[in-house]
């Protein structure tokens, strides 16, 4: 098995890795992930009891109990440079032996569950909507870094949607592509509306946002919004989906996302209560999750 110097795994002087400050008992199974540092607590609010409570940095982490099944909820901050990491770490807290810093023989599967907020590039897709991500889409390069193997249902929607958006829009950056788990779709989200997810490297022009600076790529929302593959449509932009679904592949973890749907970015439309559609997709994935 393989082995991790100190200068690859950095490990705190109290044992807790590097950047989460986590120690391998304080991760459960179930990890449910946030972008908001402060929604950490309104998840963890439900539960039944609270283990532990620990921040460094964005990185704020509780763990406990609900109805008999223990969950982590982390935050990760924004982006997929964070969810770089954040992935990464907690893969190898509970799949290397801080101790000999070997690779453990067993490996363990977590179940990777984001609750986020997202925008809807379709017009039937109205604000307040509760979605699920079926795949993600990145043009944030993050998995290029990775040696990622499509498997062939990833490889032929990967190849319609080259042919169709990938032909009208140049993007500056060669999208790629990764799914949720498959076993997660069904035992969480059967009854959600699915979509395609298009994670970007920023919230402004990389999803097509016009403020005081001017974008070079100007008719991404409308392409990505005319394709359909097999009725699987290009549904909604946020900045991190495609990277955990990626990783989570790779690591051999299975992943979902959950998108509670704030804006839609064709009728120009924003939540009027965004804070209730948030704490609905709280409480309706947790009741899920309590029962996995």
């Amino acid at each position: 098995m393989k082995h991790f110097p100190p200068s690859e795994l950095i490990i705190n002087p109290d044992g807790s890795i590097y950047h989460l400050n986590l120690k391998p008992e304080q991760v459960a199974k179930n990890v449910i992930v946030v972008g908001d540092p402060d929604r950490v607590a309104k998840v963890s609010k439900y539960f039944d009891r609270i283990e532990y409570k620990i921040q460094k940095r964005e990185f704020v982490t509780h763990t406990g109990e609900l109805n008999g099944t223990r969950i982590t909820v982390i935050s990760t901050g924004i982006g997929t440079d964070n969810i770089d990491i954040v992935m990464n770490e907690l893969d190898a807290l509970v799949n290397i032996d801080f101790e000999t810093r070997m690779e453990k023989e067993e490996h363990t599967s977590l179940n990777i569950i984001r609750i986020g907020t997202s925008g809807s590039m379709q017009e039937d897709i109205a604000v307040n909507t509760l979605l699920v991500s079926e795949y993600g889409i990145g043009i944030d390069g993050l998995l290029h870094f990775y040696d990622y193997k499509n498997n062939a249902d990833e490889h032929m929607t990967f190849l319609h949607f080259m042919e169709t958006v990938g032909s009208e829009t140049n993007f500056p950056i060669r999208p790629y592509i990764a799914s949720a788990g498959n076993d997660l779709i069904k035992k969480l989200a059967p009854d959600f509306i699915k979509g395609i997810t298009l994670t970007c490297p920023g919230f402004y022009a990389p999803q097509g946002r016009v403020l005081r600076a001017n974008i070079s790529v100007n008719n991404m929302i409308e392409s990505l919004g005319k394709f359909n593959y097999k009725d699987l449509r290009c549904t909604n932009f946020e900045m991190e989906t495609a990277a955990i679904y990626g990783l989570a592949n790779i690591l051999g973890h299975q992943a979902i996302s959950f998108n509670a749907i704030l804006a839609n970015r064709i009728t120009n439309e924003f939540s009027d209560t965004p804070k209730e559609i948030v704490v609905k997709l709280i409480e309706t994935v947790l009741e899920r999750i309590s029962k996995l």
